[in-house]
């Protein structure tokens, strides 16, 4: 598969025209041509750190805003839902995310409740987060 445009280089800071060849969903090679389609071609983000409950919508729902966007994967952390959840609810946000092609890496929260004082309504130890 090809595609043709305006292609950001975000390393070297320019944009140019060209044409993108992919290979079983990998770029294989980019050429710089004189013309192309107006249209740009650019690198999406990877938000490295989320709380994607923070939103109050599901992760497949957050995955259709985010992409929108220019975002097109997350590393998540699964904490407040954690906190109320447990392993039920990081569960969940993981099958959820899993149901859209946005990428959705979820971290294992370090501490569950936060502080002793906390009555979130789970508790999460070594042996939950193994």
């Amino acid at each position: 598969m090809k595609i043709s445009g305006k292609i950001i280089d975000v390393h070297n800071r320019e944009i140019f025209n060209g044409e993108i060849t992919f290979l079983n969903g990998k770029i294989e090679e980019i050429n710089r041509k004189e013309n192309g389609p107006d249209r740009f071609i650019m690198p999406g983000l990877i938000d490295a750190h989320i709380h994607i409950e923070s939103s109050m919508i599901t992760p497949g729902s957050f995955a259709a805003a985010a992409v929108s966007r220019g975002t097109i994967g997350t590393v998540s952390d699964p904490h407040e839902i954690a906190n109320v959840l447990g392993i039920d609810g990081i569960n969940y946000m993981i099958e959820d995310g899993m149901k859209t092609p946005f990428r959705f890496y979820f971290g294992a929260p370090s501490c569950i409740p936060a502080t002793e004082f906390e009555s979130g309504g789970a508790r999460l130890g070594p042996e939950e987060i193994e």
